[in-house]
């Protein structure tokens, strides 16, 4: 095999990337014969991977550790005994912790997913994390059908934007919460251009009457999805119907969730937590995982679902795309992908 010398961020210390993050070369490993080489095409920078770097988040890879969990990669050499991949296949990662931000990296076949080559690059190289996350909290915790109602915060985040898409697609009504910020209306085009049912600010939603009014009323929510957490939280919880749930995924404001006792007793609310990572090693090898992949491909073939508001950023400046990530704050709505040349 003609031998390969690839680039990789690592980290030998947890800490700010700014400080621990290191772009390194290394000569690749002749392939065993269940292994595939992989060009990498692209690879979202997320905030997890952020704070997988800083030490502060659940998953704590063995050090030193490549950056990286999602992207898209095409195969490029295949062992003797791979049968389900060719060369010029386009594939993503099935493990959590990959490390793709390398121009090359050496799986086994079992580690990475085929994705149809008309799949825009976008789309699948922030397919396993936000469109799945998205998938299997409106489909795993309230039976929704059509017409019902979901709510959520963060709603101009990657994750939102999908959940927008989704209700669109199946028939949900979607009320989405945002912060305010200068360029409220052009954010509020945007969503409901993806296909949001309603855009609200946090200050709207404490005042709006969209449950209320005979003339405006839709029925309050079965689903409350919430990755902002503090006051937000709350008062996504307060619209909720009687015997409505709300999944907690992400804490934005790093504020607590407090829940009221009278929701819980009188209401009868329930109030869970939801992590992709944990879902996906519980079912890394369950035919509910591949449906849900495949559903989200013929959605995003057939223009129903399309990937987040991003921006490409050459490999060679990833500190850019690093500190866009750090700085956005949940304000941007928009993913950093660094690009492989």
């Amino acid at each position: 095999m003609q031998s390969f010398v690839a680039s990789k961020l690592i980290y030998s210390q947890y800490g700010e990337p700014s400080k621990v993050l290191q772009k390194v070369e290394e000569k690749l490993d002749q392939l065993k014969r269940n292994e595939v080489l992989i060009k990498m095409l692209a690879a979202p920078v997320n905030p997890a991977d952020i704070n997988t770097i800083q030490g502060t988040y659940a998953v704590k890879p063995k050090l030193p550790a490549v950056g990286g969990n999602e992207g898209v990669g095409e195969v490029i050499r295949i062992g003797n005994d791979v049968k389900k991949f060719s060369l010029g296949d386009r594939v993503v990662p099935l493990v959590n912790a990959l490390g793709t931000w390398r121009s090359h990296l050496i799986v086994t076949e079992k580690s990475i997913l085929k994705v149809p080559k008309e799949l825009g690059l976008v789309e699948a190289a922030t397919i396993t994390v936000n469109p799945a996350t998205a998938y299997r909290m409106l489909r795993d915790f309230a039976t929704l059908k059509e017409n019902d109602v979901i709510i959520q915060n963060g709603a101009n985040s990657a994750c939102g934007q999908y959940v927008a898409q989704l209700c669109k697609a199946w028939g949900l009504v979607s009320v989405n919460i945002v912060r305010n910020r200068p360029n409220i209306n052009e954010l509020k085009t945007y969503l409901t251009d993806l296909g949001a049912s309603y855009v609200l600010t946090e200050e709207e939603l404490r005042q709006t009457n969209l449950f209320k009014s005979e003339a405006t009323a839709i029925p309050r929510p079965k689903l409350a999805l919430n990755c902002v957490g503090g006051r937000c939280a709350t008062e996504l919880m307060r619209q909720l119907a009687p015997g409505g749930t709300m999944v907690t995924y992400g804490g934005m404001s790093r504020e607590p969730v407090t829940i009221a006792t009278s929701a819980l007793i009188f209401k009868d609310i329930k109030v869970v937590g939801y992590w992709m990572t944990r879902w996906s090693s519980i079912n890394a090898d369950s035919p509910q995982r591949f449906q849900m992949y495949e559903e989200l491909i013929e959605l995003m073939k057939d223009g129903k679902l399309c990937g987040p508001a991003f921006q490409f950023i050459d490999f060679d400046d990833f500190q850019t795309a690093i500190q866009n990530t750090l700085s956005a704050k949940g304000m941007a709505g928009r993913k950093y992908i660094l690009q492989f040349k």
